[in-house]
């Protein structure tokens, strides 16, 4: 085809394209009207309207304009030809910025979709809703019904099913927004000034009623079930147990109820108000869309203002129950508050009894507990030990134990939070499942010794059945802490410690070095991917990760056998094995009253205290039942 034949065809179509567009002749089309479109107030159809109205607060104050809303609408309804009034929606009480919890509000989209409304009628925009993506959410879902629903607003005289409806309302619906988010600044610019002038924030708390001036009193009685809570807590009772108790008691709760639930009792124990103290801003509030509140974990400024009000318990009371609830582990086993002691005789003296669980002692409590057993007599026993021996030991070491490490060797492995311990420990103490573990941050070492089921510190380090020995990975996240820390051991590293059995008859304890651990890691090894075979060249290959545990051992053991004796007291572990005074092995720990927040005797008395309290209220009770 030439050029000008090309040319000509192109044209041809061009003519074709306008003649089909010039239409046909009018005369032929019939043209059908659309219904003309009334406008709201024009229309006297037939609909069934429901009404809408909210008001913000439970201030006894806005009830008369929640009344004054109900009201208006069944009349303004009644006035209006052809409206039939189906019913009225109404959330009392409920913040307008969102609509996950306005109950009516949902009901009433609810009867929409199940065709119950065909109109709903609203005072304004911010009283259907604050948010701007609800409020346009729910206009635009209402329209899209199969029988769609209009929203009237009468402050703004505006319709929703007008064409020109949503624009406006997109735009009104963020200025009610942004008049919310203005308000609650301003109500956060005013608690926080409240809060600076000490001006706080008083309700409804068991244990105090409130004077004619807004101030905390002690309710005497209520005040009794407070005591009895943090006592036995702080005794070893569990949440559920007190919250038994005091339902068996029928004791009340501040809002009357007489059946209680570990919830509520955990809530009193971390009110800090029970001390006479009072914590501002404890929650904040991230979004006033959403209203959720959140821990204030440092993230909004806090006031505090001590002795703002009488105390029902001690600040050392409640600050023990608090610290007692924060170790979770320690607190689920329900045992009673530990007290911080270390033996101040015997072949074990500076040792520290340790819970395994417990995380409320840090690794400066231990080292000074330990280190208190030697003030008084450090200096003298030195240098008696010195000017006694006649034997010179520079230049001997003292040969590391895995030199001599075999299998029926005892040993303790720490590593992740959890210890274990192999069989032959197990087996140098008979058939004893329990025993108590011991720090000395002095010496660096730990002790473990046989105990009765019934101490406070006992560890199961093993299962006796059919003659056998059964042993698992045991959880020690409180003993780990103190370790790593004072040992400054690194937190990926296993570390496996060989001990010595020491033994006098009916003593007898393990030793453990922790100076002299063998370390092991575990390195991930990358091998290089394989090169494609010339069969398949696009087989696809992947390196390889081998994991790899190794020993590691420092530096320092390099061209030694073991740790030099630069002084007597580097041969403690010979001293101990020869004791000549009384073992005593099995001595209590001492109170070290100093590094304790509640002494044992001060529980004891807390304790009698709470039983005293209990039996009062068993006699009131049987009284109570004879006058019935």
């Amino acid at each position: 085809m030439t050029e000008n034949e090309k040319c000509l065809s192109a044209e041809k179509r061009k003519q074709k394209i306008r003649e089909r567009y010039r239409g046909v002749d009018k005369n032929e089309i019939e043209v059908i009207p659309a219904r003309a479109i009334m406008s709201l107030n024009e229309d006297t159809s037939h609909k069934r309207v429901a009404a809408y109205c909210r008001v913000s607060t439970d201030d006894p104050n806005q009830t008369s304009s929640f009344e004054l809303q109900k009201n208006h609408y069944e009349e303004y309804i009644k006035e209006h030809r052809g409206w039939e009034l189906v019913g009225i929606y109404a959330d009392e009480g409920i913040s307008g910025t969102s609509l996950a919890h306005r109950e009516e509000f949902n009901r009433m989209m609810n009867d929409c979709t199940s065709g119950k409304i065909d109109m709903i009628v609203t005072k304004s925009i911010s009283r259907f809703a604050r948010n701007t993506v609800d409020a346009i959410s729910a206009v635009r879902k209402l329209a899209q019904l199969k029988h769609p629903v209009g929203v009237l607003f009468e402050t703004e005289n505006l319709y929703t099913l007008d064409q020109t409806s949503e624009i406006i309302l997109t735009v009104l619906s963020a200025v009610a927004q942004e008049e919310s988010h203005i308000k609650s600044e301003i109500m956060n610019i005013s608690i926080e000034h409240r809060f600076s002038k000490g001006i706080f924030l008083t309700p409804e708390l068991l244990g105090y009623d409130k004077d004619e001036d807004g101030n905390l009193v002690i309710n005497p009685d209520e005040a009794e079930t407070v005591k009895v809570i943090y006592y036995l807590y702080l005794n070893g009772f569990s949440l559920l147990e007190i919250a038994d108790l005091l339902t068996e008691y029928r004791r009340k709760t501040k809002q009357g109820n007489t059946s209680w639930n570990p919830g509520s009792i955990m809530k009193i124990i971390q009110n800090e108000r029970h001390c006479g103290d009072v914590l501002a801003r404890k929650t904040w509030t991230p979004s006033y869309l959403n209203h959720k509140s959140r821990k204030n974990n440092n993230d909004r400024t806090q006031y505090r203002r001590r002795d703002h009000h009488e105390a029902i318990v001690s600040r050392e009371v409640f600050n023990a129950a608090n610290q007692l609830q924060a170790s979770r582990g320690y607190a689920a086993k329900n045992r009673p508050l530990p007290v911080l002691s270390v033996v101040d005789d015997g072949v074990l003296k500076g040792y520290v009894p340790v819970d395994k669980d417990w995380t409320g002692f840090s690794a400066e409590d231990y080292q000074e507990a330990s280190s208190s057993a030697y003030i008084e007599d450090f200096e003298t026993e030195q240098t008696h030990i010195v000017e006694g021996t006649q034997l010179n030991l520079s230049g001997y070491e003292i040969v590391r134990a895995q030199f001599f490490s075999t299998l029926s060797n005892p040993a303790m492995t720490i590593s992740d939070g959890k210890m274990r311990f192999n069989t032959a420990c197990l087996r140098k103490f008979g058939e004893q499942e329990y025993v108590e573990l011991l720090l000395n941050t002095v010496e660096r070492c730990i002790a473990i010794r046989p105990c009765s089921k019934d101490n406070p510190n006992a560890i199961r380090w093993g299962r006796l059945k059919d003659s056998r020995w059964s042993i698992s990975a045991i959880s020690c996240r409180g003993l780990a802490r103190i370790l790593f820390k004072i040992m400054e051991w690194e937190s990926e590293t296993r570390y496996r410690f060989r001990g010595e059995y020491i033994g006098d008859g009916e003593n007898e304890m393990l030793l453990f070095q922790l100076d002299e651990p063998e370390m092991i890691k575990t390195e991930e090894i990358v091998l290089p991917p394989q090169e494609p075979k010339q069969d398949s060249p696009e087989e696809d290959t992947e390196e390889i990760i081998i994991k790899k545990r190794m020993m590691v051992f420092p530096a320092t053991w390099t061209n030694s056998f073991g740790r030099a004796i630069t002084s007597i007291t580097c041969v403690n572990m010979l001293v101990q094995e020869h004791y000549a005074g009384n073992w005593d092995i099995l001595r209590p720990a001492k109170e070290v009253e100093d590094y304790s927040l509640v002494t044992a005797d001060e529980l004891k008395t807390l304790m009698q205290e709470a039983e005293i309290i209990m039996k009062g209220w068993e006699n009131s009770y049987e009284s109570g039942a004879e006058d019935e």
